[in-house]
Order: structure tokens, then sequence, then C-alpha cells
């Protein structure tokens, strides 16, 4: 096989790396270098799939592999950083393992997504980068940042706890999510798309402008993705009809 065969395997792994590294800054109670490598292994992760459309280099293993690989960085990796979270938040020890929640619906996420093909181009729950770098910025924002009110919502017993079981939940849920691949075929900027590029090009500008704080960009930028697209599943014709 040529080596250019190889390629996507090969970034595919350094989105593993990234992962690993990841874990062991989580553990050792380093949330922000935790979040750099989670978003390395995102690009990663979007760079793999790039390359092997470029390239024509698809097969079995790498399919695998990219899901083993994001189980680490996008599964793994957010759970344990959430649970340290919660722990240095002063959450109780027995409750701060509820983030593992996290973990085992990556899993059950990604093996759903490999036997779905009607997540082409858009998705049906939360897709694990995105849970993952909520949860890592969130963390990591909180870590730079004592006093803000999340870091005072997060040393509460609920807050935390319970949103890593509802970004579980959401991770397994049926709704509809919009994706931003560059695919053929696939409309890219549509109405939504534009309004979530504006909302997040407005968060970033405000995130830097007040605090020149990466995490909390990130941070913002997610939640508007999140929440643009829970009002639009909650507000569709199909479901307010349901609802009448």
């Amino acid at each position: 096989m040529s080596i250019v065969k190889h390629i996507p395997n090969t970034i595919t792994s350094m989105n593993l790396l990234c992962g690993v590294v990841g874990v062991i800054c989580a553990l050792y109670g380093s949330p922000d270098y935790a979040l750099i490598l989670m978003v390395l292994a995102a690009v990663f992760d979007f760079c793999d799939g790039l390359a092997a459309r470029l390239l024509k280099a698809y097969s079995p293993i790498g399919k695998e592999l990219d899901s083993l690989a994001d189980m680490v960085s996008f599964g793994v990796l957010p759970a344990l950083v959430m649970m340290k979270c919660m722990q240095a938040s002063g959450v109780p020890m027995w409750l701060s393992y509820s983030a593992l929640f996290i973990a085992v619906m990556s899993a059950v996420r990604l093996a759903k997504f490999n036997v779905d093909t009607r997540q082409t181009t858009d998705f049906l729950g939360v897709a694990t980068p995105t849970c993952a770098l909520l949860c890592a910025s969130l963390a990591s924002y909180i870590h730079a940042h004592p006093d803000v009110f999340l870091a005072q919502w997060a040393g509460s017993v609920w807050f935390l706890p319970v949103l890593s079981i509802v970004l579980g939940l959401l991770l397994v849920s049926e709704i509809p999510m919009f994706g931003m691949k560059v695919a053929p075929g696939h409309k890219l900027l549509d109405a939504k798309r534009i309004v979530f590029l504006v909302l997040a090009v407005v968060a970033i500008v405000l995130a830097l402008a007040v605090g020149k704080d990466i995490s909390l960009a990130i941070l913002l930028v997610f939640t508007v993705y999140l929440v643009e697209n829970l009002i639009l599943y909650f507000l569709s014709p199909h479901n307010v009809a349901r609802q009448a």
C-alpha cells in the first residue's frame, strides 16, 4: 500500500495521542492544558476525514481507529476534566463520579454513529467533540477565574452533576443538530448556519474584549451552537404540531 494511504490514519493517531496526554493533564489538575490538547485533537479529527476524502484513502481500520481515538479525546477526557473540576469546586467525591456518565454515553453515541446512515452530514444528538469542548472550556474557565459566577455555580452540589447528566443524555438523543461538514452536495451556508456563524463571531469578540480568555470564547461558541439547535428543534413545525 502506498504511504499516502496511511496519512489519514496517522492524523487520527495524533488525535489519540492528544487525548492521552490530555487525560494526564486532567488527572494532574491542569484543565487549561487539557483544553488545548482537546482543541488539537478536534483539529486532527477534522483533518483525518478531510485527508481521507481528498486522498480517497478510506479503510475499515481507519473508521474503527477514528472511533477509538474519539472515545479517548472526546469521551474519557471530558469526563475526567468534569470530575476533577467538581472535586476542585467542593462537590462531594461520590457525586463527582456522575461526570463519568459522559464517558459512557460518548461510547454509546460513537457506536450508534458508526451504524446510523442518517448522520452523513448532520447529526442526531450532540456530537462528542461539541460535548467535550463544552466541558473542557467550562472547567478551564472556572480554573482560571475562581471568582466568576460560573465558579460559584460549580461549587453547588447540583450544577455540574446535573449538567453532566444532561449532556450525556443529549449525546444519545434524537434531537437534530446541524453539522459544519464540507461534503459534495451539502449546502454549507443556509440560514441556521449563517446565524450560528454570526453569533459565534459576536461571542468570540465579546469574550476576548471582556477577559481575553480563549476558554470563555470556546465556551460561548459551543453554548450558542447547542442553544440554537435546541431552539430550532422545539420550534420546528413537526414538534409544535405534536405538542398541540
